[in-house]
């Protein structure tokens, strides 16, 4: 299994983890799938009211979708598939507060869940990055997700900037991407308190609060989501020319601001 569960039962708190952590917790398939069907089960728990999503090691939350993933597609590109489309709590109709604990990369496909979380805690280890227009392809789905959490400006420099800068920690603090900065290692304590405090609240208003806010956003993400396939098809390289561009990365070759 790929992704752990463990759930208080005291405290209303359920830890989903990501929990590949020699491939930097990237989602495959089964990852993805396991992550639907966790989601799901979690609707269904009524002793869980809240919930924290963190990355199994130190070196990573999560680097977005496998490299190595073989995704079968249609011969046309106006029908592309996404895996990670519905790894979300969202995307699952999983309307308990989710607060998303990062400790060193979040990057690429990430995004699809930190832009389904409540907020984000963070250590000083995390950077955040979109490494997709470094090989040729369009970041789409994510740049609408983080334009929702995200100064326009800050977004289109992560975006476009590619694999070339990283937002800090403390950076993405200031920002508002993390509302909750901690020492090295204690992201996932304090992501873990904080959703202790909001289990304890009656459900019924959380969920409802939390409904209540996703609509406010929804509109614009539904009409980011519409153009995101037709501007994918438009703008990707080549599956070959974006592997040849991968292999070819210069590790260390980025700036953190």
């Amino acid at each position: 299994m790929s992704v752990r569960v463990a759930a208080d039962k005291e405290t209303g708190v359920a830890v989903v983890t990501l929990d590949r952590p020699a491939r930097l917790n990237a989602i495959d398939l089964p990852m993805a799938a396991e992550l639907r069907r966790t989601w799901r089960a979690l609707r269904y728990d009524d002793s869980v009211r809240a919930v924290v999503l963190t990355g199994a090691g130190e070196k990573a939350f999560s680097t977005g979708l496998d490299r190595d993933a073989v995704v079968p597609q249609p011969s046309s590109p106006y029908m592309q598939d996404d895996p990670l489309l519905t790894i979300g709590p969202k995307a699952n109709d999983l309307w308990k507060p989710v607060v998303a604990a990062v400790s060193g990369m979040a990057c690429g496909g990430a995004f699809y869940l930190l832009g389904e979380a409540e907020f984000v805690v963070a250590d000083t280890t995390a950077c955040f990055f979109d490494p997709h227009t470094t090989y040729g392809m369009v970041s789409a789905y994510e740049s609408v997700l983080m334009a929702q959490r995200m100064p326009y400006g800050e977004v289109a420099r992560m975006v476009l900037m590619g694999n070339s800068e990283r937002i800090g920690a403390e950076r993405a603090h200031a920002i508002g991407l993390v509302s909750e900065l901690t020492e090295p290692g204690g992201a996932l304590a304090a992501a873990v308190r904080c959703a202790t405090v909001i289990a304890g609240q009656p459900a019924e208003a959380v969920q409802g609060t939390v409904r209540a806010l996703w609509t406010t956003r929804e509109s614009a993400r539904e009409r980011g989501f519409a153009q995101a396939p037709y501007l994918i098809a438009l703008g990707n390289l080549s599956g070959e020319r974006q592997a040849a561009l991968f292999t070819a990365r210069r590790p260390g070759g980025h700036r953190t601001r």
